[in-house]
């Protein structure tokens, strides 16, 4: 036996690689290692560039590293073990109140801040209204500064004076920018940013006033470490902690969703590429199984033959890999770019790391799914060089199946996919993959009875399905379900949100009114009688927290980051009525009809969340409300439509709980288009009223969708290249034999315009099969969307008869691509090969 060193077994086979570059299997394989390489790397930069940037964006909207906050001041231990530790602080002090100019009074947050406000982000201004923004260190003591909707809602100019409270400030700037400003719903008043020392002298914070404290803090991770653990033990019932973890579990949660989704999308591209290296692999191997005789003649090893091609493909896959890595790197700059008004401005490069991990994902596929019938080049016998009907013993079913799988796991674990879903996914994606596999044989079957009556071409073009009824069968799944994928995104990306609106009824609210004074809630409701045909009921609110259930902290009750668990950590809206509002119905219970007598007054809790909270009607429910406790008792739950664009609430209480605080009321009014002007009147006529357009939401809601669709549909097209791969694999794997039958058939006389014809008649079927099951699959899963998960109503999509077409041309084009070898091979040639 001859013994190569590595370093000559490594240079054989490089050589032999460039002496086979340009095999048809080679090039195959090379583009699917480089799809799955690509999509893997992209989605890979992604995900990590996205979790940096959002956890950088986390502490700006925190405007520090850690936030120390409660209803009522730090206790002056606890403020002294920051400083102890060298963290940087500031101080902010966040309450709402009227704010009073010469043309009126309007409802504002404000907030009143010590000269180390913010620790993190930028705090931007600029020196007249709509001007040049710059930043800024925030007012001085005497001044304050005001967003553009303070200034036109009061009618002041830069250099007037307001009051808040007792205290006259002068309004020095336009604020235009505060990276810890809020997201929730009763933000929505104008922001006054004031100076903390004159904070006191305003005489606004009273006892029972509503506030939140916040001592912020920023310094070393291990310094903030070492504070939280010196503090938690000691927090008031009152306070909590926030650090970049919850800004950034709050802020990210819908992306990581979409994250999630984008990478079962890579997973599906990486799949499809590993099933064309399979295929190609196979035919690699079969095309040097009289090579690995001849070596074995020569004196090399079974180990070390086997070596040989191993180490040759081990040159394709760190050259596709590194190629693939390259593509995936630029992919998702051009998908950042794609996405910049969703994401943050500044995102971390992401380092190397994901381009690293998308080559070994490559590496792992081509080892998963090439390793078996690489495996079956050293067990070819010496002897087929003189018995070329001498094959290799083929591989156990253990090792096929087993390097599949192992592969298949490592790459789910690299992508860190949700388990049970993936499981789900894969699990029902083999049943409609055998369901659908089935019909299409049992089709190809059906078509046996036609071949006598058809045409000389179709006869060959459905000759060859039939031979490989599988392969067939197999290729026109994995396009029917790529096909599928592509024309669902198109269907959902305008449709549904169309069709959620046209569902609505024809004057539905499209505006909001909130903080409505009591003063002004029987001239405000005259007024939009004026103004809207059926504007909804003016709702009491509330501002109150759940505490306890059966005398039992609310929060043994709850799952972590569950509905309910988000319910509890916030503030709810609580109301009274007397009717059950008319987007509610009752699923248990009954309403109440009047006085409760001496009876513990009741609640009415929304399904969902007493679902979350595990509440049953009699349930005893504790809220702090006002600095005061109140107990309900849960008569009855309520499933709420949510999509009708009415005032919904969590908590309904029976009358006569709650009147005795002090409300604001909330309601919703339909305006029609050629009334928008009569908007500025009303805001004039009650200053202190918030107006929200609801149209401005769903125009948001559409540039989101859109954004985000358009990350789908870039990451269909690695789909899509993976589909195409299989195609390809799969015409490669007949190939030989089609070389060898074209050779044969021009021998008798067969023109080429024939065996055109004939190929036509055969891609062209497999692609309309293909758009045949993506129009169906389309339909049927559109129509279980609608009805179960969006409960809309379901219309047929007529465009989707086109998918049959574009499969035939897609398919058809590819399939003469892959194939033109087989009629340009010199019948001569081949036969005396033969």
């Amino acid at each position: 036996m001859t013994q190569l060193p590595f370093t000559r077994l490594l240079a054989l086979a490089a050589r032999q690689l460039l002496r086979d570059a340009r095999a048809g299997e080679l090039r195959v394989l090379f583009f699917a290692l480089i799809v799955a390489v690509a999509s893997s790397t992209a989605i890979g930069y992604f995900g990590a560039r996205l979790n940096d940037g959002m956890s950088m964006r986390a502490t700006e909207f925190l405007g520090a590293d850690l936030v120390l906050r409660g209803s009522s001041p730090a206790r002056a231990e606890q403020v002294q073990a920051g400083r102890d530790q060298g963290l940087d602080h500031a101080e902010l002090v966040e309450f709402s109140s009227v704010i009073a100019g010469e043309q009126g009074i309007q409802l504002a947050s404000i907030k009143a801040a010590d000269n180390g406000y913010p620790l993190r982000g930028q705090l931007k201004s600029a020196g007249e209204l709509y001007g040049e923004e710059a930043v800024s260190t925030g007012p001085a003591p005497g001044e304050a500064w005001a967003e553009a909707r303070l200034f036109a809602a009061l009618e002041l100019q830069v250099g007037d004076w307001i009051e808040v409270g007792s205290k006259r400030l002068h309004l020095t700037r336009v604020l235009t920018y505060l990276p810890d400003e809020a997201g929730d719903f009763y933000s929505l008043t104008p922001h006054v940013l004031m100076h903390l020392d004159d904070l006191e002298a305003t005489g606004v914070i009273q006892p029972g006033s509503r506030v939140r404290y916040r001592e912020m803090w920023r310094g070393t991770p291990e310094a903030l470490a070492a504070y939280r653990q010196a503090v938690t033990p000691g927090l008031e019932p009152h306070q909590r902690m926030e650090d970049a973890r919850d800004g950034n579990r709050q802020v990210g949660g819908a992306l990581d969703r979409a994250e999630r989704y984008l990478n079962l999308a890579s997973l599906a591209a990486v799949l499809l590429a590993g099933v064309a290296v399979a295929l190609s692999a196979a035919r690699f191997a079969a095309r040097r199984f009289d090579a690995s005789a001849l070596l074995r003649c020569l004196g090399l090893s079974r180990n070390q033959a086997l070596g040989l091609f191993s180490l040759q493909l081990a040159l394709l896959g760190l050259a596709a890999s590194s190629l693939g890595a390259l593509i995936g790197w630029l992919a998702q700059l051009a998908l950042f770019q794609a996405l910049h008004g969703l994401l943050p401005a500044q995102i971390p490069p992401g380092g190397i790391g994901p381009a690293l991990a998308g080559m070994a994902t490559g590496l792992v596929a081509l080892a998963g799914f090439a390793l078996p019938p690489l495996a079956a080049l050293g067990r070819v016998p010496p002897l087929r060089v003189l018995r070329r009907d001498l094959l290799p013993v083929p591989a156990s079913s253990w090792l096929v199946y087993g390097t599949a799988l192992l592969a298949l796991g490592l790459i789910m674990w690299r992508l860190s996919l949700d388990l049970p879903l993936t499981l789900a996914l894969l699990g029902g994606g083999l049943l409609t993959a055998i369901i659908l596999g089935g019909l299409l044989l049992l089709g190809l079957q059906s078509l046996r009875r036609l071949l006598a009556r058809a045409p000389l071409p179709w006869r060959l073009g459905l000759g060859q399905l039939l031979r490989h009824p599988l392969a067939a069968a197999g290729q026109s799944l994995a396009f029917g379900l790529i096909l599928l994928a592509m024309a669902l995104i198109a269907l959902l990306r305008g449709e549904l949100l169309d069709t959620w609106q046209d569902q609505l009824p024809e004057r539905a609210p499209n505006h909001f009114a909130l903080n409505i004074l009591p003063d002004d809630k029987d001239a405000f409701a005259a007024r939009l009688a004026e103004l809207s045909p059926e504007p909804a009921p003016l709702y009491p609110v509330v501002p109150g927290r759940l505490t306890q259930v059966n005398g039992e902290p609310v929060n043994q009750h709850v799952s972590k980051d569950s509905q309910g668990d988000r319910a509890i950590r916030r503030d709810l809206s609580l109301t009274w009525a007397a009717e059950l509002p008319t987007s509610n119905n009752l699923v248990a219970g009954t309403w109440w009809t009047g006085d409760n007598g001496d009876q513990t007054p009741g609640v009415s809790v929304e399904s969902e969340l007493a679902e979350s909270l595990q509440l049953n009607l009699g349930d005893r429910l504790t809220f702090m409300i006002g600095g005061a406790e109140r107990e309900v008792v849960v008569r009855n739950l309520r499933e709420v439509d949510w999509n009708s664009f009415q005032p919904n609430f969590y908590m309904i209480f029976q009358p006569g709980t709650l009147q005795d605080l002090p409300v604001t009321y909330l309601t919703s009014f339909y305006l029609p288009p050629q009334q928008e002007r009569e908007l500025v009147s009303l805001s004039r006529a009650f200053p202190s009223a918030t107006l929200l357009q609801v149209e401005a939401l769903l125009a948001q809601l559409r540039s989101i969708l859109a954004q985000v669709t358009l990350a789908i549909e870039f990451v269909l097209l690695f789909v899509l290249a993976a589909g195409l791969t299989v195609l390809f694999a799969g015409l490669q794997a007949t190939l030989d034999e089609r070389i060898r039958q074209g050779a044969l058939l021009r021998a008798l006389g067969a023109e080429r315009r024939l065996l055109i014809k004939a190929r036509r008649a055969e891609f062209g079927l497999l692609g309309g099969a293909s758009g045949v099951l993506a129009a169906l699959g389309c339909e049927l899963i559109s129509y279980l969307l609608y009805r179960y998960a969006f409960q809309l109503d379901w219309q047929p999509h007529p465009w989707l008869l086109v998918l049959p077409l574009i499969g035939a041309l897609l398919v058809g084009g590819a399939g003469i691509i892959g194939t033109r070898r087989a009629l340009n091979a010199s019948p001569l040639t081949v036969l005396r090969e033969g």
